[in-house]
């Protein structure tokens, strides 16, 4: 299992640890990490944060999931800056993480994975 991870970017630290937590009830077994929040504690993505989210997770393959278009461009920037193939989607952030965490866990592929995903696009 630990071949993909998730990761999981909110502007509200809160908000990335709850969806974390949510998705652990399902994906017991799947690398998940968070960025949450300014580097200062504030609203707010990181660059820096979510790079380090990226370097905790043990998935070799990332699916990374935000909540605002800011925290994509930071999620962007992020990607530059790690050896890790990262999956960026624009889908809803709890369903989203959640299906497919959960479909992860289970076992499906990266193709049956993005195909349930795809509904959930927001566009």
């Amino acid at each position: 299992m630990s071949e993909y991870g998730v990761v999981i970017v909110s502007h509200v630290p809160e908000i990335a640890a709850g969806v974390a937590r949510l998705i652990k009830e399902v994906a017991a077994d799947v690398s998940v990490t968070t960025a949450g929040g300014t580097d200062e504690g504030g609203i707010g993505t990181s660059a820096m944060k979510i790079q380090s989210a990226f370097e905790a997770n043990a998935g070799q393959e990332l699916l990374a999931f935000y909540d605002l278009g800011s925290a994509k461009m930071n999620l962007e920037l992020a990607q530059e800056l790690t050896d890790k193939t990262v999956h960026l989607y624009d889908v809803a952030l709890i369903e989203g993480c959640y299906t497919a965490a959960a479909l992860l866990q289970a076992g499906m592929d990266l193709a049956a994975i993005e195909a349930q995903l795809a509904p959930l696009k927001i566009k």
